[in-house]
């Protein structure tokens, strides 16, 4: 399992998905370019002290990341077609979301071998992509018995 980042906005949101991998034992991916510098400082400023305990890939593009797929890509999306309490993962999928303000584009999205929507009330536009990468990993992880092992 692992979470990737289409070019993301917001370096805090960042640093809080590196957290959560960190903490769940899943590695993330960054496709860039990304909305804000990134480098070592950064990593460390955004992931705290977590920054040391989770595998960052970084990527130059999307084609460079579609190279690296271990298995299917499925994306968080407002649009998706499968609501989150049906949607079936597997164990090598990789969990994408898109930047804070504009998504992914078309291609992205069609590219997407599954895409999950989080249902949710009625005139609500969406959840902070670090929260709905929380409730998809989770959901992800209780599906393919992938939690960590407590330590």
């Amino acid at each position: 399992m692992r979470i990737a980042l289409f070019q993301p906005d917001i370096a805090g949101n960042v640093g809080t998905i590196l957290r959560l991998a960190a903490c769940m034992d899943v590695a993330v991916d960054l496709i860039e370019p990304m909305g804000f510098a990134w480098g070592e400082r950064a990593l460390r400023r955004a992931g705290m002290d977590y920054a040391d305990a989770v595998r960052v890939a970084r990527h130059a593009d999307w084609d460079g990341f579609v190279r690296t797929l271990p298995g299917r890509i499925v994306l968080a999306t407002t649009r998706g077609a499968e609501p989150l309490g049906v949607a079936r993962f597997a164990a090598d999928d990789t969990l994408l979301f898109g930047a804070e303000g504009s998504g992914v584009p078309d291609f992205v999205h069609c590219r997407a071998d599954l895409r999950v929507r989080i249902p949710m009330r009625s005139g609500m536009r969406s959840l902070n992509v670090a929260v709905s990468a929380a409730m998809l990993l989770g959901e992800a992880l209780r599906q393919t018995g992938g939690w960590p092992e407590a330590g």
